[in-house]
């Protein structure tokens, strides 16, 4: 019988479900698989009694065995190929003078690609890199860009918190997170104090964000005058730790009330107009706003049969196309960070 495993091909990978026939497989041992792009090591993570709702039994695939002393022999040596493999990578680089970081090298279990992740602030013609990789090892090379979040996962580094950084610990997807979760977290909004090691917005203010959604919905808006059974009153502060607001009276006496008290006082808006009788105040629906489509990143795969070709001097066409760099993640991230820029008048 079939058992279902969880596995990780990398320690900042995210886990895979995989079927395995081999009783023996327990917890911690390493296993062959094969995935869309080739061979590759794996550790079992867990065991489960069932699939995740949202993945379909047909796209599981199966481990082929548990690794054995001649496969942990050919993994030592794609460790050795990997290091040879980014040291000559960033000679190159260095060599030709390319805008771009070289982050990681990943060597297929069977050799049969080597993919190489890195990141580029600008537009690269890296089309003689590529026939270097190529000519050196023989064998199929990707490029593969990666954001600068996605850096800072696979090297890793250490918060501001002092402990090792959420997305080398435990996130393995990235959700949006825009400077108004700052904004309604009454964070000073200062890129130092609110940006983590990457440069990024820090991936933990979304972690309590569905909470203060919860309480905005209920609480008045700051700054506001209300009517009340108790007159007319101005909404000063908002505390979600203790689920009150300050207020501030006609007679300049300042109130402290939790949300129930408050919505106790039947409290409405000068301005508003009269709400029909029996029919509490219509409050707007909170709908998470959906994130922006970002655009993908630049990968780039050459094989030496057809490199010549690919990566000609004629194919000027290509050069657009290799150095797409994604914006819509910085945008989506310090979304209001950035200072605005000044249009010219025409004269």
């Amino acid at each position: 019988m079939k058992r279902i495993i969880g596995i990780k091909f990398s320690h900042y990978g995210q886990i895979y479900f995989f079927y395995c026939e081999d009783p023996f497989v327990d917890r911690g041992d390493r296993v062959l698989a094969e995935t869309g792009q080739g061979l590759g090591i794996a550790t079992v993570m867990n065991i489960v009694d069932r699939l995740p709702e949202d993945l379909p039994p047909d796209g599981v695939r199966d481990v082929l065995r548990k690794v054995t002393d001649e496969d942990q022999i050919v993994a030592e040596e794609n460790d050795t190929l990997t290091y040879s493999a980014h040291k000559f990578c960033e000679s190159r680089i260095r060599e030709r003078q390319l805008d771009m970081k070289l982050v990681d090298v990943e060597v297929l279990f069977d050799r049969s690609k080597l993919v190489f992740y890195f990141t580029a602030p600008t537009r690269i013609d890296f089309r003689e890199l590529v026939k270097d990789l190529v000519r050196e090892y023989h064998t199929r090379i990707e490029l593969r860009q990666i954001g600068v979040r996605h850096e800072t996962q696979m090297l890793g580094a250490v918060g501001s918190c002092g402990m090792v950084c959420c997305c080398r610990r435990f996130l393995r997807k990235f959700v949006p997170v825009t400077i108004k979760m700052a904004k309604e977290q009454n964070l000073f909004l200062n890129p130092s104090k609110i940006s983590g090691i990457c440069g990024r917005l820090l991936c933990c203010l979304s972690y309590e964000q569905e909470n203060y959604d919860i309480f905005h919905s209920s609480c008045p808006r700051l700054g506001k005058r209300y009517q009340t059974n108790k007159g007319p009153m101005k909404v000063l502060r908002a505390n979600m730790f203790r689920n009150s607001v300050a207020l501030l009276t006609d007679t300049n006496e300042e109130l402290e009330l939790t949300l129930d008290e408050w919505q106790a006082l039947d409290p409405r808006r000068p301005d508003a107009p009269p709400r029909p009788e029996g029919k509490p105040d219509a409050k707007p629906e909170n709908k998470p706003s959906s994130p922006r489509p970002h655009d993908e990143l630049m990968v780039v795969m050459a094989d030496p049969d057809t490199i010549d070709e690919a990566f000609g001097d004629e194919s000027d066409e290509l050069v657009d196309d290799l150095g797409g760099l994604n914006d819509g993640e910085m945008e989506t991230l310090e979304e209001g960070l950035r200072p605005k820029r000044k249009r010219k008048r025409k004269r």
